[in-house]
């Protein structure tokens, strides 16, 4: 059964993470013909948890956060998703993560679901140890929900091992035993991955080389220019610049660098290591993180956060090519706007697929207690996301669509065909 048609009042209006995840599973519904029931289904997340977060402060006073966690489906598998620690996150911009990365692992065809976690503070205005206790305290309130067969935590903005592992040691506690399965990138001690760490900004290369092979640009003559030099931007810089690309720009959220005849990564590294900021960098010249999005390019890697390519910017955007390493940084209307131009983009959700794919490996590591090298981690990493790109590509071709449509096309698919096969209870 074709689903209704969509209305102007049925299309969300807005630049929201959440309008632009819900305009995108409508625009595919429609194109894909998607059952009406199942459809309303995907629109929903299955179930959303809101906590305070109560923790103490080194000066003895209790500083109450607000807390986040979303399942947006767990037909094909248990759920899987990031955790951020960022000060404007909210519900609905955890409820639109949490759809993505659905799509995201139906797409590497990875048996979990969606879903993903938020705290709405600044970590940078916490002591080590009161990030711990937070970090605790979230985990003890989220307990309802994780668990290596429900719903499995991974690091994401502000996050990292060692809040894994606080969280793997808080669950293993209430449970009497350690699970190393609760969580993803944790440290290699205690059950983590090897390769697991970069395997996002990985992730971002296999898709920049098959993007610059589909187009016809040699690795060696490809510029690129990254907006967020964090751990994805950051790492993802230094594997194009040592295969060979020119990354003649860079930016963190204080600021950005450009130099045409390209940078240096690893010098960059040790400068921001001592600065805490790209910015001042000598032999570049200074650029604004808006100004980074409108340089003349290749390969544009929107690495930061969602919703920084709208319809007021994105006729402004030079370069050929947009590799989205970020979680929906092109609203739906600037998507729509990128492609009326030529831009040829790889959606967020193909294109960070890395990350999720790893962590996968990870999990089932732990649950066999059976780990591998990092050669074997990083071969089955490039097969499968070179092999969801070619699927992608033939759908893009073979149907007309754009290359975001193709990847929802086959995300949404998968899970509708879960559905389908579960059937409905009661």
């Amino acid at each position: 059964m074709a689903s209704e048609p969509l209305t102007e009042a049925r299309v969300p209006v807005g630049d929201s993470a959440w309008a632009t995840a819900l305009a995108q599973l409508d625009e595919v519904a429609e194109l894909m013909g998607l059952a009406p029931g199942v459809h309303e289904t995907l629109r929903s997340p299955k179930r959303a948890l809101i906590v305070a977060i109560p923790f103490r402060r080194d000066d003895g006073s209790t500083k109450v956060v607000q807390g986040y966690r979303v399942h947006h489906n767990v037909t094909r598998g248990p759920a899987k998703g990031g955790i951020r620690y960022y000060p404007g996150v909210d519900l609905d911009e955890v409820k639109a993560l949490a759809m993505w990365m659905t799509w995201k692992c139906a797409i590497v065809n990875i048996p979990f679901g969606g879903a993903k976690g938020g705290v709405s503070v600044d970590p940078k205005h916490l002591s080590r140890a009161e990030l711990e206790r937070m970090t605790r305290r979230y985990a003890s309130e989220i307990l309802p929900l994780i668990g290596p067969e429900r719903d499995i935590p991974a690091p994401d903005m502000n996050t990292n091992e060692e809040i894994m592992s606080w969280i793997m040691d808080t669950y293993s506690i209430n449970k009497g035993y350690s699970v190393p399965g609760v969580v993803t990138g944790k440290p290699v001690a205690i059950g983590g991955s090897r390769g697991r760490s970069g395997a996002t900004s990985r992730g971002v290369m296999y898709m920049t080389f098959s993007i610059l092979k589909q187009l016809g640009v040699p690795v060696e003559e490809a510029s690129i220019a990254i907006q967020g030099y964090g751990k994805v931007g950051g790492f993802a810089a230094q594997l194009l610049h040592d295969s060979g690309c020119r990354v003649v720009a860079v930016s963190d959220v204080a600021g950005g660098l450009y130099r045409e005849k390209g940078l240096d990564p690893e010098a960059i590294n040790r400068y921001k290591r001592e600065s805490g900021t790209v910015v001042g960098f000598p032999g570049a010249d200074p650029i604004s993180n808006e100004d980074l999005l409108e340089v003349e390019c290749d390969v544009l890697i929107p690495a930061a956060i969602e919703g920084v390519i709208t319809a007021k910017n994105a006729d402004q955007v030079k370069a050929r090519m947009i590799v989205e390493a970020a979680n929906g940084p092109i609203t739906f209307e600037g998507d729509k706007i990128l492609n009326d131009r030529g831009v040829f983009v790889i959606p967020d959700i193909l294109a960070n697929s890395g990350g999720v794919t790893v962590s996968y490996f990870e999990w089932v590591q732990d649950l066999q207690a059976y780990f591998w090298s990092e050669e074997m981690i990083n071969a089955r990493l490039k097969e499968i996301m070179d092999g969801a790109f070619k699927e992608v590509l033939k759908l893009h071709e073979s149907k007309g669509l754009t290359m975001r449509q193709a990847a929802h096309w086959i995300g949404v698919g998968r899970v509708a065909e879960a559905h389908l096969t579960r059937g409905l209870f009661p």
